[in-house]
Formats: C-alpha cells, sequence, structure tokens
C-alpha cells in the first residue's frame, strides 16, 4: 500500500491591533505605517478607515464594520479592493464589532496578515479587547501597536494641558458608560477630569458632575472633530456650556451627536486655552483651498497648506496629452543617443515624463544622457529627473523661469563645447523667451513639442458649485492659463473668495477676468505663494482678535455685493 498523504496544515496568519490615534493621520507611529504596508486585510470603521488606508500596500482588502453598502474594485488597479460588510451580512442583534472579530478570526485562519485599526488606542478599546482574548483562545498570534489615546490627543490639539507643575490628579470618563459610583467619584475629586461624550450630552455631563458635588462655576473645555481640520473648541463652566453651545447654534444630531471630550478642572489651563491653542490658530485653520493642478503637481503644495491648517482641493485644469505628430520628437530621442546634442533642457515636470516614455518605449534608460549636460527648472522637475536617474547639471540660482535659466545658462564655447545644439523638449504653447534666449548665447536650439496642453474636463457639479457659491476660502492661481482654464471649466470664484496670484502677469489675467487679486508671491514660486497666502490669513486672524471679533473663515462671511476687482 502506498502511504497516505496528508494535507499541509493552513498556513498561520497573523493579527495586528493597531492604533489609529484620534483623527489626525500624521499621528500614525512608524510601526503602525509599517504594518499597514504588511498588511493583508485591513479591518476598521469607516472613520478609521479614512485614516490608515493611504498607509495601505496596493490590493489591501478593506472591511468596514459600519457600512451599509457594498463596493469593490479590481486588486492591482491602484484602487484597493474594497469589502464591505452590510446590514444584511451582519447576524440579527449581533454589534458590528462582533462581526469585525468574526471577520479578523476567518482572514487570520485563512494564513493572512490582518490589521485591526480602531480609533484611538487599543488599550481602551474594549471590543479590541474581546478579540484579542479571541485571537489568544484559538491559537492565533497577535501583536498590538499603541496609538496615541483620544482623551488625551484631542486635549493636546485643543491647548489644554491635563496637568501642571503641582501634580494634578487626572481621571478619564466616558459618559457613555459610566456608573453613578463613578461620577461620585469624580464629582469628589479636584482634579482633571476628561470626559469622552458625545455633543448632545455633554450639557448632561456636567450636570452629572454638579450633582457629584462639582461647583457649577468650574471650567471646562469640549472639543469636537478634535485634531482635524474641522476641530472646534468651546470654553464655557460647568454651569454655563448648555447656553454656550446654544448660543453657538450648535444643534441636535439626529445621529446622536458627534463624539466630544470635555476637559473639566480648576487647573486644567482651560482659561489659559487663548495663549495655548496652537492648533486652531494656525494661520489657514480650517481654510478649504482650491489648488488648480493634478494631484501629482500640487503634492509638495497640499502638503505645504496642510501644515498651514488648510484643506487643500486638487482640482486640475489642463490635461496633458502626446503631440499630434511625434515624428519631430522620436528623431529628437535618438539625437540624444547619437550624439546629436550638447544640453538638454527641461522646464516641466511633463517635460521630463514626455521623455521618460519615450525612452521606455525605445528600451532607453537614464544611461542615454551619458556626456550630455542636462538643465531644469524648478525644484519639482529637478526631483523628476533625480527620480529618473539624472542629476540635473544646471538649475537657476534665482528665478525659477525660463529668465532665470538663461541668467546662468553659458554662452556657446567652440573651444569647451563640441557641439553646438541644445534639445528643448517642450509643451505645444511655450513662450519663445528661452529660444530667443539661447540662440543669442550662441547655441542652435531643436525646439521639440513633446506634450500638448488641453483644458481639463469640468470637476464634478458640487465642485463648480462650491466655487461658484463661496464654498472655497481661497484659490492659488500658478499661472494665467490656470486662471482662464478654471474660469472657462467651472466658473468665476465668489466674491468671498480669496485669490492669490503666483506673479504680476498672473495677477493682470486675474484682474481682466473681473477677481481682486489679494494676494500675491514676492517671486515666482508655488511654495512662497503658499507663504503669502499663509501670512494673509495671520493677519487676518490678528485683525480680527484685536477688535475683538470671532475668527472666521472667507467663507464664513455674510453674502454680500459682490467685490469689484482692484483698480489698477
Amino acid at each position: 500500500m502506498s502511504p497516505t498523504t496528508l494535507p499541509a496544515p493552513p498556513e498561520q496568519g497573523h493579527v495586528t491591533f493597531l492604533g489609529a490615534g484620534p483623527g489626525d493621520p500624521g499621528l500614525l507611529t512608524l510601526r503602525a505605517v509599517e504594518a499597514l504596508a504588511n498588511a493583508d486585510v485591513l479591518v476598521a470603521e469607516h472613520d478609521v478607515l479614512d485614516v490608515v488606508r493611504t498607509h495601505a500596500r496596493q490590493g489591501v482588502s478593506e472591511v468596514h464594520t459600519d457600512a451599509d453598502t457594498t463596493a469593490s474594485s479590481t486588486p492591482g488597479t491602484g484602487t484597493p479592493q474594497l469589502t464591505v460588510v452590510d446590514g444584511a451580512s451582519t447576524t440579527a442583534g449581533v454589534p458590528a464589532n462582533r462581526d469585525a472579530a468574526h471577520l479578523v478570526m476567518e482572514a487570520a485562519r485563512g494564513g493572512k496578515r490582518v490589521v485591526r485599526a480602531v480609533s484611538g488606542d487599543p488599550g481602551l478599546d474594549a471590543y479590541a479587547a474581546e478579540e484579542m482574548l479571541a485571537c489568544a483562545s484559538a491559537g492565533v498570534p497577535f501583536e498590538v501597536v499603541p496609538g496615541v489615546a483620544t482623551a488625551v490627543g484631542v486635549p493636546a490639539y485643543a491647548g489644554v494641558p491635563l496637568r501642571d507643575a503641582q501634580g494634578t490628579d487626572v481621571r478619564f470618563v466616558d459618559a457613555r458608560t459610566a456608573s453613578d459610583r463613578c461620577w461620585t467619584e469624580v464629582g469628589a475629586s479636584d482634579g482633571t477630569v476628561v470626559v469622552s461624550t458625545t455633543l448632545d450630552s455633554v450639557a448632561a455631563a456636567a450636570g452629572e458632575l454638579v450633582s457629584a458635588g462639582r461647583k457649577p462655576d468650574t471650567p471646562l473645555t469640549v472639543t469636537v472633530a478634535g485634531t482635524t481640520t474641522r476641530q472646534r473648541t468651546w470654553t464655557a463652566t460647568l454651569g454655563t456650556i448648555a447656553q454656550t453651545l446654544k448660543q453657538a447654534k450648535v444643534l441636535p444630531s439626529p445621529e446622536g451627536g458627534r463624539p466630544v471630550i470635555a476637559v473639566v478642572g480648576e487647573r486644567s489651563a482651560a482659561a489659559q486655552r487663548d495663549r495655548l491653542a496652537w492648533f486652531e490658530s494656525k494661520p489657514l485653520f480650517g481654510w478649504k483651498v482650491l489648488v488648480p493642478r493634478t494631484k501629482e503637481q500640487a503634492a509638495s503644495l497640499s502638503d505645504q497648506l496642510r501644515s498651514y491648517g488648510a484643506v487643500p482641493h486638487e482640482v486640475p485644469t489642463i490635461a496633458v496629452e502626446p503631440p499630434r505628430t511625434p515624428q519631430q520628437m522620436e528623431r529628437a530621442v535618438k539625437g540624444l543617443v547619437t550624439g546629436r546634442y550638447e544640453w538638454i533642457a527641461f522646464t516641466s515636470v511633463n517635460a521630463v515624463k514626455a521623455v521618460r516614455e519615450k525612452f521606455e518605449e525605445y528600451g532607453l534608460d537614464a544611461r542615454a544622457f551619458a556626456g550630455i549636460k542636462v538643465a531644469a527648472v524648478g525644484e519639482q522637475t529637478a526631483n523628476a529627473l533625480i527620480a529618473f536617474g539624472v542629476k540635473p547639471d544646471l538649475v537657476p540660482s534665482g528665478e525659477q523661469s525660463a529668465a532665470g535659466l538663461l541668467e546662468d545658462w553659458p554662452p556657446y564655447d567652440p573651444v569647451f563645447d563640441p557641439i553646438d545644439r541644445v534639445f528643448l523638449p517642450r509643451a505645444d504653447i511655450a513662450t519663445e523667451t528661452l529660444v530667443a534666449g539661447l540662440i543669442e548665447l550662441g547655441w542652435e536650439v531643436d525646439d521639440v513639442t513633446a506634450y500638448r496642453t488641453v483644458r481639463a474636463s469640468p470637476p464634478p457639479a458640487e465642485t463648480r458649485e462650491a466655487i461658484k457659491g463661496g464654498g472655497f476660502d481661497a484659490v492659488l492661481f500658478t499661472s494665467s492659463s490656470t486662471v482662464r482654464n478654471l474660469v472657462g471649466i467651472a466658473g468665476k470664484p465668489h466674491n468671498v473668495t480669496v485669490i492669490a496670484c503666483i506673479g504680476p502677469a498672473t495677477a493682470k489675467t486675474a484682474e481682466e477676468h473681473g477677481l481682486r487679486v489679494d494676494v500675491m508671491a514676492p517671486e515666482p514660486s508655488v511654495h512662497k505663494l503658499a507663504e503669502a497666502l499663509a501670512d494673509f490669513g495671520a493677519r487676518r486672524r490678528l485683525s480680527a482678535l484685536e477688535a475683538g471679533d470671532p475668527v472666521t473663515r472667507p467663507s464664513e462671511r455674510r453674502p454680500g455685493a459682490r467685490r469689484r476687482r482692484a483698480a489698477p
């Protein structure tokens, strides 16, 4: 008899219980990012998924534990596969977290690397503790990656330290599960109390503390959407918080109220919050800023805007297409290989992309640039070349433009330059400034159309309405074409929207379209433009504080007559 072949035991999976923090994706730990990058399955509530999904690898399966719709996309297409647990697939009477525990175990038993992400810290999540016990009972290996606890992170972002030099006692209470005994204990204490509750129930929680012995004039702060650019904090006392929220027109929520963190205590620094509120006092805090560029082009600019507290929204105004006749580009690329050129000059990221795509089409790589000097205009263009494996020999030392490049470009010298020709791959609408300047310096120029720029498709109707209706606080115009194209595909920005332009030519085009320019960069750089907008926001905030007025965003102004454009 032949020996019986036993089936191989299934590969053992692994579960990582990961704390996603209170809401700011920047608070994820390095270990959390590493775990997300290696996960096969990601299980989380919808709002937590929004925080962690950008760090997940392409093709990871995502599981919502509180969704009511189902959607999916093909793995490997750039969009993660989405597996949603809807209401119909959840066992009757079993909460979503119970279903999540089942999914975690099922995936782990299938040999998957599972990340179970929870808000705040897993050690403070009761359901996560139950799921850990389930893993332990089933022999499924797991680990815990701590996160910033919501009850600690939110007060820090609200400018409310929980302890002082005297070592104030700090107690944490979840008002949704607190017993009468718990309220009695914290009411008898004179320390700081951090209460996790909802916006609809915060007044009731304040009443519980007063009933338990706290004085009605005890200071407290209430923060909603903490650590995000939607954060808002109110300062009051236990006795006045209900009236404060009413005056702020905070309406009851049909969903049962948004989660909030309330900090109560004489020494909780609530009275000093106006000096310690570092996050909400950022110059562009909460501003919705329209960036008329693609996500790829706007990446570093959007990061800079976020550092000022803004919420960037990228809207492409141009689309890039191949040239109508590719033969000229093909001859020029072959000329690079055969030694036709002394220099190649890139004036945009799109030019780098166009040449790189043509190289790949011919099976070439960065080695084809050997012996050729390379020039680049702008930091992003230089970085695109470096990513291709090519370090530019010349980047303008001053203005990042054609004029700035010509300032540093050497004249042709037949003694030192064996070849007198420059390859200039550009857009079909590029100006002749650079070509004329190079010819004046003694060079022959092959000015080649590497790509065409066409007006992009209109953005979604919601975005168009926000542009025309004052839903954006500011718009950054980085060229005259972005002004013309944005107005053409989406309409004219509302009169309350702050208009920021990269230079005089762009500002002139904006004014010709009936817009008043509020901000202009001191030099033609997108990063200087963002700095100038932040300076404008800081001055606007300071003026409101000095006048005793509330600090509002431009989109929160009362609608009035349309502004006239500035006089020339």
